[in-house]
C-alpha cells in the first residue's frame, strides 16, 4: 500500500455495524479512526480500544456531537446508528460543514432524503449512502460482463435476502421507534442490485416500473416482517424479490438473459464471487474476493470524492439515494393499513 496523508475518520453510533467499518479502515491508505461519538461512554470506550491500531493514538470518545463537527481535525463522519436517528446526524454534520458517509437507507422517506440532499448542496458538503455492495470487486467485474452482452437480453431478476429473527417488540429490526421493518433494513438490497442490473443493461440509466405487485406480512408492532414484490418494466423485464425477518434462505440473486443467466449464488449484497450459467454447460465461476471485508471499497470512495472537492459520488450519486427511496415509498403504500 502506498502512504497517503492520514484521513481521520468520526464514527457516529459505534454499533455492530460500525465494526465492519472500522475493520476495513486499514485497507485503505490513509484512513484512520480518530474520534467517536456514543451516548454510552463505556461502549464508545471499548470500540475505540477494539479497533486501536499499533502505532496510533486509541480514537479519542465522547459524547458532545457538537464538539466532534467543530473539530477541523476529522475528516469525515460515519453514521451507524439506527435508521431513526440518521436524518438529525446527517442534518447536524452537513450543517457544521462535515462530509458524511451514512449508513444505508439514508433516511426513511424521499422527501426527507430530497432535503438533505438540498442542505448539502447548499452548504457545498459531501453526502454520501454507504450502500457497500456498490463498491465490492464481485460487481465491478460483473458489471464489466453484463454491459459486454455475457447474458443477452434481459429478461427477468429474481432474489431473496432473508433470515429468521426472534421477535423482540424492543429490538430495531421490529420497533417502529427505531425505523424497523426488513425493507428499509434488507429489502434496499433487494431493490439496490435489481436497478443496479437495469443499469449495465441500459447504458447507465434505470427505468422505472411501470407496475408493482406487492404482499406484506406485518409484525404485531405494525413494522414489516416480511415483504413479497414484483416490479414490471418496460419490455416485460420483471424483478421479483422477498425480504424478511421469518425465513431462511441461501439469499441468491439471479438476473436472466437471453443467453444466459448471471448469478450470485449466496449473500448477493455482499458477493465475492458469482457465476455464468447456460443451459448446456457447467457453470463458470468467478471469484472477485475482498481485500478485507468489503467495506474498504465505500471508504476509499468517500475518501478520494472528499479530497477531489466533490459533493457527491459519481459512483453512488444523491440522485441514486433518492431513487431508492422514492421505490421503497412506493412499496410501503401498499402495505396493509392497520384498522
Amino acid at each position: 500500500m502506498t502512504t497517503e496523508t492520514t484521513f481521520n475518520w468520526g464514527v457516529i453510533g459505534p454499533g455492530g455495524i460500525a465494526n465492519r467499518f472500522a475493520g476495513a479502515l486499514p485497507a485503505v491508505p490513509g484512513a484512520r479512526l480518530a474520534a467517536v461519538f456514543a451516548r454510552d461512554a463505556s461502549k464508545g470506550e471499548a470500540y475505540a480500544a477494539q479497533w486501536q491500531r499499533e502505532g496510533e493514538a486509541t480514537a479519542r470518545v465522547t459524547n458532545d456531537l457538537a464538539g466532534l463537527l467543530s473539530d477541523a481535525s476529522i475528516d469525515a463522519v460515519y453514521i451507524a446508528t439506527p435508521h431513526s436517528n440518521h436524518g438529525e446526524y446527517i442534518r447536524a454534520a452537513l450543517q457544521a460543514g462535515k462530509p458524511v458517509l451514512c449508513e444505508k437507507p439514508l433516511v426513511t422517506t424521499r422527501a426527507e432524503g430530497q432535503g438533505l440532499v438540498d442542505l448539502a448542496r447548499e452548504k457545498g458538503v459531501f453526502l454520501m449512502e454507504a450502500l457497500w455492495t456498490r463498491f465490492l470487486p464481485a460487481y465491478e467485474l460483473a458489471g464489466r460482463m453484463l454491459r459486454d452482452g455475457a447474458i443477452g437480453e434481459l429478461r427477468a431478476m429474481n432474489s431473496t435476502f432473508c433470515f429468521a429473527s426472534v421477535f423482540d417488540p424492543l429490538h430495531r429490526q421490529w420497533n417502529p421507534a427505531l425505523a424497523g421493518g426488513s425493507l428499509w433494513d434488507i429489502g434496499i438490497y433487494n431493490l439496490a442490485v435489481t436497478r443496479w442490473v437495469l443499469q449495465q443493461m441500459n447504458g447507465g440509466v434505470c427505468p422505472e416500473p411501470i407496475a408493482m405487485d406487492v404482499q406484506a406480512k406485518m409484525a404485531p408492532t405494525g413494522v414489516d416482517a416480511a415483504v413479497n414484490v414484483t416490479l414490471h418494466f418496460p419490455g416485460g423485464v420483471t424483478s421479483q424479490f422477498r425480504c424478511g425477518f421469518d425465513a431462511a434462505s441461501v439469499n441468491a440473486f439471479e438476473a436472466l438473459g437471453s443467453q444466459a443467466s448471471l448469478r450470485f449464488p449466496v449473500d448477493f449484497w455482499g458477493a465475492e464471487a458469482f457465476e455464468l450459467v447456460t443451459r448446456k454447460a457447467p457453470a463458470e465461476r468467478m471469484a472477485a474476493p475482498y481485500v478485507i471485508n468489503g467495506f474498504e471499497g465505500e471508504i476509499a470512495e468517500a475518501q478520494a470524492c472528499i479530497r477531489a472537492g466533490r459533493l457527491e459520488s459519481p459512483r453512488m450519486p444523491h440522485a441514486e439515494t433518492l431513487a431508492l427511496l422514492g421505490w421503497m415509498d412506493a412499496i410501503r403504500a401498499r402495505f396493509p393499513q392497520a384498522a
